[in-house]
Parts: C-alpha cells; structure tokens; sequence
C-alpha cells in the first residue's frame, strides 16, 4: 500500500505540473491563430499585434526571471505553483473581456508575471522527487509540454477561434486550470533534497541567501555550470530560428499554402520533437552511471544538423500528392531534425539540478530559462530573418533557405562548448577521486604511525 501511495505521489505530481505546462504554453501559443481577428476588431498594426503576441510578454518574462528563481528557492514551491495558476487564469479571462488593445497587452504582461516562476519551480520539485537516475525522462516529460502544446494550439486552436471567436477561446483555455491550481495548493511540498556531487555544494547554498547576484556570480563561476548554460543557448538559437522560420520556408521554397505548411511544420516536425525529446531523457536514464548524458546532447546535436542540411537543400520536385495537400518528401529529414534537435533538453536539464544546490536549483534553471529565451527565442529569428533580407538579392525566394542553414552554425558552438564541457568534467572527477584517495591514505598513514608508536610506548 505504501509503494502504491509513492507511486502516485511521485508521478502524480509530474503529471500535474505537466498539466498546467500544457495548459500555459496553449494560452501563449494560440495567440498565433488569434492574430488576425484581434488586428481587425482593434484596428492594430502589425507592429502593434508582435507586441500583443511577444514582446509584451518576453519582456516581462526576462526581467523577472532571475528574481522569480530565487523565489522558488525560498518559498513553498507547491503554494507558489498554485498562486501562479491562480494568477494565470484570472488574467488569461480578463483578456476575454477587453475593450481596448492597451489592456489586453497589459493583461499579457500580467500573464508572463504568472508564468516565469513555473519551470524553475516545476523542475525543482521534479529533482526532489525523482532520484537522478530517473530524473531525465521525468524532466523530458514535462518540457515535452511545450512541444505538444504548439500542436494543440496550432491545430484544435485554430477550429476553436474559428467556431467560437478569440474572445471566448481565451475564457476556454482559462478556466480548466482552476482545479489544477486548487489540487496543488492542497499537496504537500516535497523536502528539498541535497546535490551529492560537488562537495562544496551545500557551502554555496548556504552563502547565497543574502541576494539574487551572489548566486548568479557563484554559478557563472563554476565553469561546468557555465558551458552547460552557454551550450543550451546557442543551441537553442540555431534551432529556434528553423522552427520559426519552417512553415514560411516551405510556402517558399515548395510552394505551399500558408495553413498546410502550418499544420505539416506543427504535426510532423513538432510530433518528432515531443518523440524525440521523450526518448533522450529515457535514454539518459537507463545509461545513467555507464556513459555521461551529454554524448547524446552531442550526438543529437550533430545528427539534427545533418537531418537538418539534408532537409534544406532537398529538391522540391519531390512530393506525394494526398488528396489537396502536397506532401514534400523533405518532410523526412524534417521529421529527423525536429527529433534530434531537442536531444539536449532532458540530459543538461538533469545535469543542471545534479550539479547544483537545493537551495540556488530554482535560479540555476531560470539563469539557463533567461539566456535561452533572449537568445533563442529573441535573437534567433531575428538574426534568420536578417539574413535572409541581406541573401534576397542574390537567392531570391531561396534566401530564407541560406538564412537557416547560416543561422544553425550556432549548433555547433553548442557542440564545442559540451565537447569542452565533457573533458572538463572527467578532469574534474579524477582530480577529486585523487584528492579523495590521498586523503584517505594520509589518514591511514596516521592512524598507523599512531598505532605504532603506542605499542613502542608499551
């Protein structure tokens, strides 16, 4: 009865932060499919609508990521979580009711205000209850949210604004989430458990107490920490800007409708990427302890960018006719690349939580949240979209081709940096498996000496 009891605890809980995941990143990403009816009943401007559906929300989002980390650090994370969904849902309906386009953007503010304590604060909990030999694929489980997230919002999302209009979309996607706010105000927080792989780790949480940049300084310090972050970064910029820029480089390059290059971009290469992400934080669990978790951030990485190259330069000529939908057979490679390009996130995530304290957990993830958003989900596009305006004179309708591909270069910064990362981390552990043994022979050496001389006294 009482394995039973812990079974559904512990999963119970992952299911539940999953839950709410899925549920926010809906109500971020159905924005989306809400463009259009928004910009015709404000009369908005296209500059006006990028500000309503992302720069309202990253903003906020990136100032208060690192004090929303050190508060998960310090409070009830359950009570937090729970306050957050609150917050979340109450917004997300009031933005139903708006009748000017300046409250609904401060209304999204409020929205981002909610969410940016949740993944520092859900993958906290995660690593206390889940051991670290099973605690990538639980990690994988709940960032795979956001992939399956984008599906449901791109695909049932849309039929939804169509059937109903945006506004009651928005009451629709709000409140289901008022019992799961309910159902984690009432469980109990889990003990925050201590990392057992740095010896000084407990040193560090205790001196960081004090404030916000103490920790960030320490952290940044710690050059494992650091490469792990950086790694994830440029990773993610090369990545995010193909996933951006995918449906326009299909109506592009293979002449396709905007809505089937949407709905093949979200289905196919979003499926692969859930799949993908599932399987690297199984696999990093059932090789935990025999190979490091980082050969396959490496390998998926590498492999991705080569899915990825053989995706951007198949010939168009290629296709499957199904029924009205033209089919390009490069969805192949691009199912691949979407799979293998999102490797990295369960073994780092679980590296991360192993490598630091309980006590800065929350701000170790939000530091790698904060530089993973500016540069992945704000410089990314940008420098692909960038690009491909300066190659246009050249490439023509191919130029956004040349722009992701130039763009992926930064994937293989991530490579180097965890190739750098993995020698220093069996430097590090020879060292300390040295130094342990040293020790443990001068205190045999003593105890001998010791022994010693009191039988000469005898």
């Amino acid at each position: 009865m009482n394995n039973i009891r812990a079974f559904v605890k512990q999963h119970g809980l992952l299911l539940l932060l999953t839950a709410v995941y899925i549920q926010m990143f809906t109500g971020r990403q159905i924005l989306a499919v809400m463009i259009e009816p928004i910009k015709q009943e404000f009369n908005a401007s296209d500059a006006q609508m990028g500000v309503v559906t992302g720069l309202a929300f990253a903003l906020v989002f990136a100032l208060l990521c690192l004090p929303a980390g050190r508060v998960a650090d310090r409070v009830n994370r359950t009570h937090l979580l729970a306050f957050c969904t609150f917050v979340w849902t109450v917004t997300t309906w009031l933005g139903a009711r708006v009748e000017a386009l300046w409250v609904l953007i401060g209304l999204r503010m409020l929205v981002a205000v909610a969410e940016v304590p949740v993944a520092s604060a859900s993958i906290s909990l995660i690593s206390d209850v889940y051991p670290i030999n099973r605690r990538a694929f639980a990690i994988s489980i709940f960032s795979s949210a956001a992939t399956f997230s984008a599906i449901l919002a791109l695909s049932l999302g849309a039929y939804i604004v169509n059937l109903i209009g945006w506004r009651d979309s928005f009451a629709l996607v709000a409140l289901p989430v008022l019992p799961l706010a309910l159902s984690l105000w009432l469980i109990r927080e889990p003990e925050r458990h201590q990392s057992t792989r740095s010896p000084n780790t407990h040193h560090r949480g205790e001196s960081l107490l004090k404030g916000i940049w103490p920790a960030v300084i320490t952290l940044w310090q710690d050059k494992r920490i650091r490469l792990l972050i950086l790694a994830a970064a440029l990773g993610t910029l090369g990545s995010n800007a193909y996933a951006m820029w995918n449906a326009s480089f299909l109506v592009r390059s293979h002449s396709m409708s905007l809505q089937n290059a949407g709905l093949l971009a979200g289905t196919i290469a979003g499926g692969a990427s859930a799949t993908g992400m599932l399987l690297s934080g199984y696999l990093a669990d059932k090789q935990h302890g025999q190979k490091s978790p980082l050969d396959l951030a490496i390998k998926g990485h590498l492999l991705g960018l080569l899915a990825l190259l053989i995706y951007l330069l198949f010939p168009s000529e290629y296709y499957l006719q199904l029924g009205d939908v033209r089919l390009p057979l490069a969805m192949l490679p691009c199912a691949l690349a979407g799979f293998f390009s999102v490797f990295w996130v369960g073994p780092s995530m679980a590296v991360l939580t192993e490598w630091v304290a309980p006590s800065i957990r929350g701000i170790a993830v939000s530091l790698q949240t904060l530089l993973v958003t500016l540069l992945g989900f704000g410089v990314g596009p940008v420098v692909a979209g960038a690009i491909s305006d300066i190659l246009t004179p050249w490439f023509g309708s191919d130029s956004l081709r040349m722009a992701i591909l130039i763009s992926n270069i930064s994937v293989l910064g991530s490579v180097i940096l965890l190739v750098r990362l993995k020698r220093h981390s069996v430097t590090s552990d020879k060292h300390s498996s040295q130094q342990e043994a040293n020790e443990h022979q001068g205190f045999t050496e003593t105890d001998t000496t010791e022994y010693q001389g009191s039988t000469s006294s005898r």
